[in-house]
């Protein structure tokens, strides 16, 4: 048996605010089972109070609302199954990089320029296989994702260590281009959905990236602060060549990025 309240009884029902309820009416989320035509006084069924607890709990979990809508939508179905299970997936990730956020900030906050292994190489011309795009900083980890996707379906079986190059517009404009590339023969025919390129040869500084991306910056200060001290910049788009990447291992402790920053030439060591 279900009753109808006020708006104000079904807010103490819901720990919803009636401002809230008011709002979700407004957008269709949450309707009551009846206005007044005269008043304008809504009253809602206490056959809502589940769905209302439904929808307090995932905005706990900061889903936005439209995808609350599509799950209120989809009633007890596989739909609303997959809309939970995919968003639980984001708050997990999101967790996880919190997490590794905190650590990196400990780090940071602890006294001590971080030490950091600088090797100088010549890396010859190449040819690859490359995706190309102008890309959001924001944006950059999804367009990896699908860029590397693309290329690994192209040229997965060819040996060779993957890469990309930023443009200097992606840091100093937060969008620039990048182009993901994987190493391919002088003589490799064209592929669809990629494009071949010519990558020149060059010297570089270069530094290992351990771990996760969270601290990511801090490898780039203190080689890029090597550089300025030590080495003439060269022309040219930042390299980064991933050895140990999210399409080798699972757990993010084990990657590894190799950032090569371009240089005139090797420097003369100093005794």
């Amino acid at each position: 048996m279900t009753a109808t309240v006020t708006v104000g009884e079904f807010s103490r029902l819901t720990h919803l605010s009636v401002k809230t309820l008011h709002h979700y009416h407004e957008i269709g989320l949450l309707a009551p089972v009846s206005v007044d035509a005269s008043s304008g006084y809504r009253r809602y069924s206490t056959g809502q109070v589940e769905t209302a607890q439904l929808i307090r709990r995932l905005r706990e979990l900061r889903m936005p609302l439209t995808d609350v809508q599509a799950v209120v939508d989809a009633g007890d179905g596989a739909a609303r199954e997959e809309r939970l299970r995919a968003h639980l997936e984001r708050m997990e990730q999101e967790l996880a990089h919190t997490r590794e956020v905190v650590v990196s900030l400990r780090e940071l906050l602890t006294p001590g320029r971080p030490v950091l292994d600088v090797e100088y190489r010549f890396i010859p011309p190449f040819r690859a296989y490359g995706v190309r795009g102008q890309v959001l900083r924001d944006e950059i980890g999804p367009w990896c994702e699908f860029a590397f996707g693309r290329l690994g379906e192209v040229a997965g079986h060819i040996p060779g260590t993957s890469g990309a190059t930023y443009s200097d517009e992606f840091f100093a404009d937060d969008k620039g281009e990048v182009v993901a590339f994987h190493p391919v023969a002088p003589d490799q025919a064209p592929a669809d959905g990629v494009e071949l390129v010519d990558l020149p040869g060059g010297y570089f500084a270069i530094a290992v990236h351990a771990g996760p991306m969270a601290d990511f910056d801090r490898t780039y200060g203190a080689l890029g602060s090597h550089v300025a001290e030590y080495c003439e910049v060269a022309p040219g788009p930042i390299r980064e060549l991933y050895p140990i990447s999210p399409g080798d291992v699972s757990d993010p402790v084990d990657y590894r990025t190799e950032v090569c920053w371009p240089i005139q030439r090797i420097p003369a060591l100093k005794g």
